[in-house]
């Protein structure tokens, strides 16, 4: 299942096929989707666990404005993946907690 409009990015072109990785296992999505939804498309759902509970999150708002969604990538954290364009090779990692001190599940 893909998300066709974006209620922030709008419509976009379907970009070509590209390969990435989420946690270790390679999956593939279109070049400049936003990154939540190549993993939606992917059957993952999960994007960080918070640190107190370590309770799942996953897209919320969809637009950049809370934290749900945010993720390691390319080793950077707290990356809002629903607004993130995905490119080939991008390194997608499960975020723990929130803040500069983070720890990959």
């Amino acid at each position: 299942m893909r998300i066709n409009e974006h209620p922030v990015l709008g419509g976009y072109p379907k970009g070509e096929a590209v390969a990435f990785t989420f946690d270790g296992a390679r999956l593939s999505g279109y070049a400049g989707e936003p990154v939540a939804m190549a993993l939606k498309a992917a059957g993952v759902f999960i994007h960080r666990y918070t640190r107190k509970n370590h309770s799942p999150r996953g897209i919320f708002c969809a637009i950049g404005r809370c934290t749900d969604c945010v993720m390691i990538v390319n080793g950077r954290p707290n990356v809002r993946t629903c607004i993130t364009p995905l490119a080939a090779d991008m390194d997608v990692r499960t975020q723990y907690g929130m803040g500069a001190k983070h720890a990959a599940l």
